[in-house]
């Protein structure tokens, strides 16, 4: 048994967890569905229908929030349904994972409160403002910890199967929901890329001139970036538990998805998006293949993985608009930005790999 499969009691002993069951996982992984599907018509309101005089009680809001107190009712009952065990059930019948949902759940109500707050007062927020607005972290942020307790629980488990299915679901809903905060750093929405860049060089003032096309350009380099930790940190905490055929590509999915609801569809973004899902599924095919020939014991496992997913998934990004639109950067740049998210893949890999064990000589 390891020490992730093992807690003390309060007794000083040591004690088995309790797991929840598979259909447990998957329950939560539905009430999760209604979430994010709520938040996705609420992001598309917040950006197409809802004017600044909106108040909190909205048709969106409803479908948001009921999932929340679906999802939240189920746990509970989960826990409830273990007080022959645990006659403190509140505080000891939660399955592994799920005690940190609960206090997700907790935070969730909080950051609406304070959003019903902030609605009726001031008004729904457009624009770039929804990123920002505190009450909406808050609830991102609860929501992130509630609806990754199918994760844990496959953490705790180490099982594949429908196990593995509801972790990765419950991992997209997650980055799905972080998206939320970084709506305006997503690549898979940049153009950068298709418009032409030349430094200006200002010899009265001694170095290169600041235009709006080098604006552009660190704008679009930069959203490469942040899709890339978005995408590769997930994706390498769940490769750490086991190779997972479609994990990736249900990462990018998930992003694609909330992006595309929200903007509804719009050329070339949607090209760049099916890009970079099949992109991914191409990721996740020579991820599962390393793994069935080098072994889930292979020496630089998780960089290879990190530096292998985060270039393929730029990569298909640059295709899908060279097709669509065609891409005018210098060769540095669009050669650059593939090796640079390879490399802090790798270094992602590396910082999320277990130490080796260091032998003592006696």
């Amino acid at each position: 048994m390891t020490t992730e499969q093992i807690r003390l009691d309060r007794g000083g002993g040591v004690r088995t967890p309790e797991f929840a069951t598979v259909r447990e996982d998957l329950g939560t992984v539905l009430g999760g569905t209604v979430v994010i599907t709520g938040l996705a018509i609420d992001g598309w309101a917040h950006k197409n229908v809802i004017t600044t005089l909106e108040g909190f009680f909205t048709p969106y809001h409803a479908v948001l929030y009921t999932g929340y107190a679906i999802t939240t009712a189920w746990i509970v009952r989960m826990a409830y349904r273990r007080r022959h065990r645990f006659p403190e059930w509140w505080r000891d019948g939660w399955p592994y994972g799920y005690r940190l949902g609960m206090i997700g759940a907790l935070v969730f109500a909080l950051g609406g409160f304070a959003d019903m707050i902030w609605h009726e007062t001031i008004g729904f927020e457009v624009g770039l403002l929804p990123s920002f607005s505190p009450s909406h972290i808050v609830a991102s942020v609860g929501g992130i910890l509630l609806g990754t307790s199918p994760l844990r629980s496959w953490w705790g488990t180490g099982e594949g199967g429908l196990r593995s299915l509801a972790g990765v679901l419950s991992m997209t809903y997650a980055v799905m929901g972080a998206l939320v905060m970084l709506n305006y750093g997503a690549s898979m929405m940049t153009t950068a890329p298709t418009q032409e860049y030349e430094p200006v060089v200002g010899v009265d003032y001694g170095g290169i001139i600041d235009t709006p096309e080098e604006f552009l350009a660190v704008q679009g380099v930069a959203s490469y970036v942040i899709t890339t930790l978005l995408l590769t940190i997930p994706l390498l905490l769940m490769h750490r538990r086991r190779a997972v055929l479609g994990a990736g590509t249900a990462l990018a999915a998930g992003v694609v998805v909330r992006l595309m609801v929200i903007n509804e569809f719009p050329q070339p973004y949607l090209t760049v998006c099916l890009a970079a899902i099949v992109a991914a599924f191409l990721a996740d095919i020579a991820l599962v293949r390393l793994d069935a020939v080098r072994g889930a014991d292979a020496p630089l496992r998780l960089p290879i993985a990190g530096a292998l997913y985060a270039a393929l998934v730029c990569a298909g990004q640059l295709v899908g608009l060279q097709l669509t639109v065609g891409v005018r950067w210098p060769a540095e740049m669009w050669t650059g930005i593939v090796v640079l998210v390879a490399g802090l893949g790798a270094l992602l890999g590396g910082l999320a790999a277990r130490p080796a064990p260091v032998a003592v000589r006696t």
